[in-house]
């Protein structure tokens, strides 16, 4: 245990600082956008940018790498980070803002693809639950950390905004300080959309829809908050509702999953989260109680989705491919996060700020239906015991992170060259 923990604490303490920032600026800049009067598609731009650049990123960072090496990169695109947080508390423009969070969102692709490579090269099959769970820990818990830091600090301010540039500058101290040895490149992310698709169509269309209910609700929840008049602790509180549900209930959903044919449970948890969101607007509530019980089962609902269609899509290739099919459906995932803020923005410009709901239930009501249809074209493979995994919640991961997922143990792209795991201390 000690030898497995003791090289990759500087890397998690590295995740955790950058998440930290990550989940207080994820929240913050929606509420200072809202309480400066931008629109609602302003403000909606703030998180498309930033999945346009993260998906971005993920193709680009390994150049940069190749060219500058994992520490100076990782030391730069940390420091990028910093100052784009700063940036947002000296410059308060919506278009400005609009770049900036997208700058930032390609920085934080390329800092967690190094920190994946680095934690890939500590991995053996036997760490490879382990760390994967400590890794899933670490950014979660960081997200959650960050979004309750609001609550204490006012987004009128730059307050704010200088906690985020200290949690991003802090990250780069634990790895810069770390005598581990250099990974190995970074995996060139490749896309084959025909090949996807053609493999699990119920994944495919699983991953965007849950991109899109995802990118809708992280950065809009925070503007639906503001309007309805609660403080900034509700509105934290709101967001870390939505995420307690998506972790408590992705285990049990992921476990029924295992005993009954997938694309089922997608259907299911689909009709759910439709009949629930679309229930939540018709009514207007404004309760806070009643908002945060409906976030908290929405959350169990929607966020499983994506690990629920990687387990169904790795259900249907050879294990060997498992690596190179999840990370296609995470980029499709990006891609759903792409548009969901404007989806939301548009329903929310239109129909109030309970149009949010609306946005959740249509992208559910899709998911659940194709799924059925799918069902309906092919037959599911048995079930298989134990193929399902827990995947981070958080739009912070990168196809890098797929390689320390248990699953992908038989995996020839995950599997170390002997020889190649450096010296620990």
């Amino acid at each position: 245990m000690r030898s497995t923990l003791v090289p990759i604490v500087s890397l998690l303490l590295s995740t955790f600082l950058m998440m930290v920032g990550a989940g207080l600026s994820g929240v913050v800049l929606p509420v200072r956008g809202a309480l400066e009067g931008w629109s609602i598609y302003e403000i909606g731009l703030l998180g498309t940018g930033y999945a346009v650049a993260f998906t971005l990123g993920c193709f680009v960072a390994p150049g940069i790498v190749r060219r500058a090496g994992h520490v100076r990169a990782f030391t730069a695109l940390v420091a990028f980070l910093a100052i784009c947080a700063l940036l947002h508390g000296l410059i308060v423009h919506p278009l400005v803002w609009i770049l900036i969070r997208g700058a930032s969102g390609f920085a934080l692709a390329g800092a967690f693809m190094i920190i994946e490579s680095w934690l890939n090269e500590r991995v053996t099959n036997e760490s490879r639950g382990l760390v994967f769970s400590l890794y899933m820990v670490a950014t979660m818990g960081a997200v959650m950390t960050g979004q309750f830091v609001m609550p204490f600090t006012d987004p009128l301010l730059t307050t704010p905004f200088m906690l985020c540039g200290i949690a991003f500058a802090a990250a780069v101290i634990p790895t810069a300080m770390s005598r581990q040895a250099h990974p190995k490149p970074l995996t060139e992310v490749r896309l084959d959309l025909r090949a996807i698709f053609a493999t699990s169509p119920a994944a495919a269309v699983g991953v965007i829809m849950g991109g899109v209910m995802e990118g809708a609700w992280n950065n809009m929840a925070p503007v639906f908050g503001n309007a309805v008049g609660y403080d900034r602790a509700r509105i934290s509180t709101l967001l870390v509702a939505t995420m307690a549900g998506g972790i408590l209930l992705q285990f049990p959903l992921g476990r029924l999953s295992d005993r009954i044919d997938r694309r089922l449970v997608m259907s299911a948890a689909g009709f759910l989260c439709a009949a629930l969101a679309l229930t939540a607007a018709m009514m207007a509530s404004r309760d806070p109680a009643t908002i945060f019980l409906t976030a908290f089962l929405m959350g169990g609902l929607v966020y499983p989705v994506y690990s629920l269609a990687v387990a169904h899509a790795n259900d249907m290739v050879e294990s060997s491919d498992f690596v190179k099919t999840a990370g296609g459906l995470l980029i499709l995932y990006g891609i759903g996060t792409m548009f969901g803020p404007m989806l939301a923005a548009g329903l929310m410009q239109t129909r109030g700020p309970h149009g949010l709901f609306l946005a959740i239930a249509g992208c559910s009501f899709v998911m659940a239906v194709f799924s059925l249809f799918r069902m309906s074209r092919r037959q599911g493979p048995p079930p298989a015991p134990e193929s399902f995994a827990t995947m981070p919640l958080a739009r912070a991961q990168t196809p890098g992170s797929l390689v320390l997922d248990p699953r992908a143990e038989a995996s020839p792209e995950a599997a170390p060259e002997a020889g190649d795991a450096p010296p620990q201390g």
